[in-house]
């Protein structure tokens, strides 16, 4: 009787129940959307956004009253920020034989970042009469390209060219955020912002030393039942001690990363009497598993929750799409032209990869209310991102088919391999 009691409607337990069979069902959906988008080439992202718009209307429709979630948007895609740059950090491999494509992706990074800052700040400047930095901080999440969606979504490119968007996305995710904090740093007095920057990227160097060092034998020679999410902790933790005082945080993380993926560089030195190298990658590995799985839960609730407090209305309104519009194009544009320009690769699934997405939100939440402007609002925001993503859905659509299936299907039919191959060949030696 006790027990009946507790499930009845209305009751706390009844409620649980419901809440925690919502969690589960959305977490299953977010699976199948993210296991979907590998065979549909529809970005997950796009499907998230779109259960989140879903489960708006159902609450309006049923009157149903969810408990505002909007003030823990910003620390779920804080976290998801540390995942995503420590996750993509540990992708990058710093090679010699990769100096050339690493050269290429931080120059296109920095300075398609540069070009589409620039070109927007000066319209909202000249015609809508913005102050420069207001401008600014409000185009730089406009100028960042996604590694949260183009890096999953690259699956459908050849080998070459997604190596080329897991390291364009990553320096860009980077190097963007890392302009923010410094336009808020210095804001006005650049000279003073410029001297506080150089001095916090050294003690960020400095600190990402000891940390690398001190986390690194942690992964290696914990030997508890709980260590990766304790780590994980801990690159949280230095993270926001770093942002409280006002340190590039994110070159911490990216340090962090780079260190634990490219051990190799002192695997034959004195510290190989200490670290078994082989044990070592095998704890990376299976920390690298954990790490994808927090990210993707990460992700998932964050853009679930942005969809759900999206304004359907405001979407539609025809200044917003028109608004949305310009910027996609202007962005999509500027990358066309440098890369035929600049960089000589005339492939258009690469010129197509330029989603915006998490950062973009998360860098636009934290743009200060004295410098927020009426043309740049969340919904041109969430514009702007849909619209990207469906350009990467068509980038992925009209790209040559993933290298597996192209051996495969060379036995019976070798136009496939020459699609292939007329790719590859689009782009440059040094990417090759």
């Amino acid at each position: 009787m006790i027990l009946s009691g507790l499930s009845e409607p209305g009751s706390v337990p009844f409620m649980t129940n419901y809440i925690i069979l919502a969690l589960c069902v959305i977490i299953i959906l977010s699976y199948l959307f993210d296991i979907s988008s590998r065979y549909s080439r529809v970005p997950g992202i796009i499907l998230l956004i779109g259960l989140g718009i879903a489960l708006q209307l159902i609450s309006l429709s049923t009157g149903f009253d969810i408990p505002n979630l909007k003030p823990i948007l910003p620390v779920i895609g804080t976290l998801g920020l540390v995942m995503i740059v420590l996750d993509a950090s540990l992708d990058l491999k710093l090679e010699k034989k990769k100096s050339r494509v690493l050269i290429n992706t931080v120059l296109s990074a920095l300075v398609l970042l540069i070009l589409v800052v620039t070109i927007g700040s000066l319209v909202l400047v000249k015609i809508f009469g913005h102050t420069p930095i207001s401008a600014v901080l409000n185009m730089i999440p406009l100028g960042i390209i996604s590694s949260a969606a183009a890096i999953p979504s690259a699956e459908g490119l050849s080998s070459k060219e997604k190596e080329f968007i897991v390291y364009e996305s990553s320096f860009s995710d980077i190097l963007g955020i890392m302009a923010f904090d410094f336009i808020l740093l210095g804001q006005s007095e650049m000279n003073l912002g410029v001297g506080n920057f150089l001095i916090a990227g050294f003690l960020t160097i400095v600190i990402a030393a000891v940390t690398t060092v001190g986390l690194a034998w942690l992964l290696h020679k914990a030997n508890y039942h709980v260590n990766y999410v304790i780590i994980m902790t801990f690159v949280v933790l230095v993270y926001v001690l770093a942002e409280l005082y006002h340190l590039p945080a994110l070159l911490l993380v990216l340090v962090f990363g780079l260190a634990l993926s490219n051990n190799r560089i002192v695997e034959n030195t004195f510290i190989s009497r200490y670290i078994e190298f082989g044990k070592f990658n095998r704890d990376l590995n299976a920390f690298r598993r954990i790490l994808g799985e927090l990210t993707f839960l990460v992700r998932s609730f964050f853009f679930i929750i942005f969809g759900y407090y999206t304004s359907v209305e405001g979407v539609f309104y025809p200044e917003n799409l028109i608004t949305a519009f310009i910027i996609t194009a202007g962005i999509l544009l500027i990358r066309w032209l440098f890369f035929y320009c600049i960089l000589r690769i005339k492939s258009l699934p690469l010129v197509l990869f330029a989603p915006r997405g998490l950062i973009t939100i998360l860098l636009f939440l934290s743009i200060p209310a004295a410098y927020m402007i009426p043309e740049i609002n969340t919904e041109v925001i969430t514009l702007v991102i849909l619209m990207t993503l469906l350009a990467m859905m068509l980038g992925n659509i009209i790209s040559p088919r993933k290298a597996k299936r192209v051996v495969s299907a060379a036995k019976t039919d070798p136009q496939e391999t020459d699609i292939e191959n007329q790719a590859h060949n689009n782009l440059p030696e040094e990417i090759k």
